[in-house]
C-alpha cells in the first residue's frame, strides 16, 4: 500500500513523530500476511459445472450463466450437449462445498512447512 507522508502524518500523528521527528535510527518491517492462493481468480463454468450434484443442476447453471452473459449461446450449447451425452463425471470429481477452502489450507501448510524446515 502507498501513501503519501503528508496523508500518513495527518492520519497517524503520533506514529509520524515518532518515525520523522525521532533522531535515533529506525528501522520498519511490515508482514502482509499470508498469501491469498484464490487472489485474483475467478472459477469459470466448469467450475461451477463440478459443484452441481445432478445435471438438471448444471443445465440450470449453464441457463444462468448465458442469461447474465457469461458465456455465449454456442457456449452454453456446446456444454449442455457435453453434459447429456457424456455426464456430470466428464468435467472431473464433484468439487464439494468446502472445495476452495481445503485447497487454501493445503497451500497454507505447505507454507508453513516450508518455513518451518526451510525448504524452498
Amino acid at each position: 500500500m502507498k501513501m503519501r507522508i503528508e496523508d500518513f502524518k495527518k492520519k497517524f500523528p503520533h506514529l509520524a513523530n515518532e518515525i520523522f521527528d525521532n533522531e535515533q535510527q529506525l528501522s520498519l518491517r511490515v508482514n502482509i500476511g499470508v498469501p491469498d492462493p484464490w487472489r485474483g481468480y475467478t472459477p469459470g463454468i466448469e467450475d461451477y459445472i463440478r459443484r452441481c450434484k445432478s445435471i438438471d443442476e448444471a443445465l440450470k447453471v449453464i441457463d444462468y450463466l448465458e442469461k447474465q452473459g457469461e458465456i455465449t449461446a454456442s457456449e452454453a450449447a456446446k456444454y449442455r450437449k457435453l453434459l447429456t451425452e457424456k455426464g456430470l463425471s466428464y468435467f472431473g470429481p464433484r468439487k464439494e462445498d468446502d472445495y476452495y477452502y481445503k485447497r487454501a489450507q493445503d497451500f497454507w501448510n505447505k507454507l508453513r512447512r516450508k518455513s518451518i524446515y526451510g525448504q524452498r
